[in-house]
């Protein structure tokens, strides 16, 4: 296992480390456990000892003068495991984390050094995350921490085993099974509620004085990301994340949103949205683009260079688009927004976004883990990295109300008060020098979405000389 993540590591991620440095990053996840272990590097050997003696001594490779970098990893992982072998040999409080705890702090270590995304994910992770990218395998609900630590249901999927059994918003689960649930632990509570497709699960629900079980039948229920309505002629788009039946459900609302009467304008709302998968984001922008690019990747491996071309048509035909975003906004959501900034098609709106633009691949390992390697950096069409940077507005609301107003003021007498800012951002390339993202990003500082956005978002739409020149014509 150990051979194919850390090939994996020197064959994809976007920066290439000696064997040497990523077998003593990944050996010091066993001081973490247990710092009465010393680890050292000399002379491209690893070395391991405990307070009072030599644990082990072993040399690892280099670079291979020829051929992928990827051919060292059988030896480093040789060289790691009989590591591992003596630190669980000579040091209780490593037996007693057990092997998945050693894999996994020495995984955090080394990605510590390397990257914010890339991770190492156990079994149940993994099988609870391959669970979220295809629909989730389970009843259609989230729990969340209520009153005094009650679990209660904070959201329920339509035509989900949960919403059809009858329960509602706001119902306390008091047991999964007949095991109690704890708010202090609802990572524990939600794992009772996953299991095998057609597996039957029983909740002990209280809605207010009564208590009774309901029996669920566990189906894959795709998570509803996408919400709209129509409200004064204009058409209200929410996604809340990309799942694989994203592009799908957005197509239907705007094919829908447009049968009648066209809508003078649309709002695409991606405020707290956290991303998910990158070919949904491609198909999410494509719904308002009828050609062209929507985005690049570039990185040290040579698949990681690519473009993602809009398949259209714009299912929006054309008519005003604004598009929300706040300080977590981040990743697919990132990709979608700047897309449609770039290629003038719809105007932001809000603050700064969170700024994640790399992408990361996924490693199957041989125990049934996977890992999450950095392989790549998203570009916007216009060339400029997202990572660090984020997606900035052309009508800025993180300043404040009077700004805000003050901004729109602007527009309307054909002045683009985000313009200079906007052209540097897009002038930006990778690397961006560190007091270069700060200077941008300080124009409008990244913070949570408000109601108020909204009300600009439709008085944006209702100003036509505003919008143009926010849209840049």
């Amino acid at each position: 296992m150990l051979a194919t993540a850390l090939g994996a590591v020197l064959e994809r991620h976007l920066d290439l480390v000696a064997p040497a440095q990523l077998g003593l990053w990944t050996l010091r996840g066993l001081a973490v456990i247990d710092p009465a272990l010393q680890t050292e590097l000399q002379s491209n050997t690893l070395l391991l000892s405990a307070p009072d003696r030599l644990l082990s001594a072993r040399p690892v490779p280099a670079l291979p003068a020829s051929g992928p970098p990827e051919a060292a990893a059988p030896a480093l992982a040789s060289a790691l495991a009989a590591m591992f072998d003596a630190a669980w040999r000579a040091s209780p409080a490593i037996r007693q984390a057990g092997p998945e705890q050693m894999l996994r702090s020495g995984f955090e270590e080394l990605f510590n050094h390397l990257d914010p995304y890339s991770r190492y994910m156990t079994p149940q992770e993994a099988t609870a995350a391959r669970a979220r990218r295809i629909g989730q395998t389970g009843l259609g609900l989230r729990l969340a921490a209520g009153r005094g630590g009650a679990v209660v249901i904070a959201s329920l999927t339509p035509d989900s085993p949960a919403s059809e059994a009858g329960l509602r918003l706001g119902d306390q689960v008091l047991a999964v099974d007949g095991t109690p649930l704890s708010a202090r632990d609802l990572a524990a509570a939600a794992a009772l509620l996953e299991g095998p497709v057609g597996t039957e699960v029983t909740l002990r629900i209280q809605r207010g004085r009564r208590r009774f079980n309901a029996y669920l039948l566990r189906s894959t229920v795709p998570p509803e990301t996408v919400h709209a309505r129509r409200q004064e002629e204009i058409l209200w788009l929410r996604l809340d994340g990309f799942s694989n039946a994203t592009d799908t459900r957005l197509a239907e609302l705007l094919q829908e949103g447009f049968s009648g009467t066209v809508p003078r304008g649309v709002v695409l709302d991606l405020r707290g949205n956290r991303g998910g998968l990158l070919g949904q984001a491609v198909a999410v922008a494509s719904a308002f683009l009828a050609d062209g690019v929507v985005a690049r990747t570039s990185g040290r491996h040579p698949d990681a260079a690519r473009t993602y071309i809009s398949a259209g048509p714009d299912l929006a035909r054309g008519v005003p688009l604004v598009v929300l975003v706040d300080g977590r906004t981040a990743s697919a959501a990132e990709i979608v927004a700047a897309a449609l900034s770039d290629r003038g098609r719809g105007v932001v709106l809000g603050s700064a976004t969170t700024g994640k633009g790399l992408i990361q691949a996924v490693v199957p390992l041989p125990n049934g883990g996977e890992l999450l390697v950095t392989w790549s950096r998203v570009l916007a069409p216009r060339g400029w990295p997202i990572q660090g940077l984020g997606v900035l507005p052309a009508l800025c609301t993180s300043l404040g109300a009077e700004a805000t107003a003050a901004a729109l003021a602007q527009l309307r007498r054909g002045e683009a008060p985000m313009g200079r800012v906007l052209a540097r951002l897009r002038a930006a390339r990778a690397p961006v020098p560190g007091s270069e993202v700060a200077a941008l990003r300080s124009a409008c500082p990244p913070a949570e979405g408000r109601p108020a956005d909204l009300a600009t978002a439709q008085t944006l739409l209702e100003q036509a000389e505003a919008y143009d020149t926010a849209l840049g014509r």
